[in-house]
């Protein structure tokens, strides 16, 4: 099978993050960026950098974005990247590596999650794989919001990881906390289904805290361990509650 590499990319006022993205996959035989009508520098910065820009409305449909990179890929091996996302070194070499020698599977990316400049071991923000190495032919991506691939291929795990910047500030945890939450209420009701006022609102905002600090150890991460893990519980809560009023709308 033919080597060569095309990296995809998913991305709407991303300048702080497009440079540093794109120059860490130089390596990929092809860039493409499908950017969502960006009203800062990205789309110059990253066509400056050799990639090829489709502009495209999202409309919050994060999987739709990611098909449509597909469709535009001329390479036989896609690598999925968010804009705030690096690959390093060795994983760049493991990666050429296996594309060259390897069966064709689909290559689970393990990353290695920051806050700020601080990276977190524990909790919320533990390492996690992802899905992000795999053959073009037969792919494609369902979700609007923790969207998964679609692939008939047996998934493996990469060695090396990438470095994942999730949140450069509060005010961009808050703005993303803000969007997910709605968007997962969206979701469910889409999925059709069905609230339920004490496991949703009560349970599992508290289940959420207790697994995040106790059962994937957030207290190792201090006093942000403690924070990340009741933000959790926050975060559990809103997105049912508006999930909850959703099919039980308030009426004047």
């Amino acid at each position: 099978m033919n080597s060569k590499i095309s990296a995809l990319i998913i991305a709407k006022n991303e300048q702080d993050n497009i440079t540093e993205c794109i120059k860490s996959i130089a390596f990929c035989d092809e860039i493409i960026v499908i950017d969502d009508f960006s009203s800062d520098d990205t789309v110059s910065l990253a066509q400056s950098l050799g990639a090829t820009v489709y502009q495209r409305a999202m409309d919050g449909d994060y999987g739709s974005q990611q098909t449509f990179a597909i469709s535009k890929a001329n390479n036989p091996w896609l690598l999925f990247i968010d804009c705030d996302e690096r690959i390093p070194e060795l994983l760049k070499n493991e990666i050429l590596q296996t594309v060259q020698k390897s069966p064709l599977a689909a290559y689970q990316i393990k990353r290695l999650n920051h806050f700020g400049t601080k990276r977190v071991y524990f909790g919320t923000m533990r390492p996690d794989y992802v899905c992000r190495l795999i053959p073009k032919e037969g792919t494609s991506v369902q979700g609007k919001v923790h969207q998964k691939m679609q692939h008939p291929y047996p998934e493996h795990k990469l060695k090396n990881g990438m470095l994942h910047y999730t949140y450069q500030s509060w005010e961009e945890y808050y703005a993303k906390f803000e969007r997910y939450t709605q968007l997962s209420a969206e979701k469910y009701q889409f999925e059709g289904k069905t609230s339920h006022f004490f496991l949703d609102l009560i349970f599992k905002p508290f289940w959420a805290f207790i697994k995040m600090y106790f059962i994937h150890l957030g207290f190792l991460d201090g006093r942000l361990g403690f924070v990340l893990a009741k933000n959790h519980y926050f975060y559990t809560y809103t997105k049912y509650v508006r999930f909850y009023y959703l099919q039980h709308p308030i009426t004047k």
